[in-house]
């Protein structure tokens, strides 16, 4: 699971199921916890599919949108409804680009491949600028025209003078469960999906 909003949100969520995480609201440095009847890994959100599919986790907590990046083939039994953002194309306010003219349009993203995909598929051509962080800052210097980013409300975009041009994807985080996991752990993965899913 990755610090931060998801896992603030999860573990009431959890508690209610009848698995206490509560060890994880304060775990310090610490990046294994145990919580009763689970040990919980801490790692960075990008890396929960890896963990999963590797079996090194049994089960993860993954936003759809790294799944969807990622390609991953791993069962997503459960929507937690956690987490929930938009993927959306933006621009500079004002700045209206007509996707058929011949400019040499370049797009900032954290997520290459769900943006390449989005675009291929309204035959927009156009080069993907890789990027890790501060995506909004690639118009404001004129390295890119446009963004794909995630947004919960907008405002970061806002202030920084953007414009939401389309939503491409609603984003929210799965129960995630790797295939060696389910055949060689399926009741207790189950049992845990079902209590999840009764809260």
């Amino acid at each position: 699971m990755a610090k931060g909003r998801v896992l603030d949100q999860a573990v009431p969520r959890f508690v209610r199921a009848g698995y206490d995480l509560t060890a994880l609201t304060n775990p310090g440095r610490k990046l294994i916890v145990d919580c009763g009847g689970l040990r919980v890994l801490l790692v960075r959100a990008g890396d929960v599919p890896t963990y999963v599919a590797s079996g090194a986790a049994d089960l993860g907590v993954a936003g759809s949108d790294v799944l969807d990046e990622g390609g991953w083939d791993l069962a997503a039994p459960l929507d937690l409804g956690i987490g929930r953002c938009r993927l959306v194309l933006a621009e500079p306010a004002g700045a209206r680009f007509d996707d058929d003219a011949q400019l040499h349009l370049r797009v900032g993203t954290k997520y290459p491949g769900l943006t390449r995909r989005y675009l291929q598929a309204r035959g927009i051509t156009a080069e993907i600028v890789e990027l890790s962080g501060s995506v909004e800052l690639g118009p404001l210097t004129g390295l890119c025209h446009r963004i794909v980013d995630l947004t919960e409300t907008g405002e970061t975009l806002r202030q920084n003078g953007l414009v939401e041009v389309e939503t491409i994807a609603e984003v929210s985080s799965r129960l995630v469960v790797g295939a060696a996991s389910l055949r060689l752990r399926g009741p207790e993965v189950r049992a845990l999906v079902d209590a999840l899913a009764g809260c």
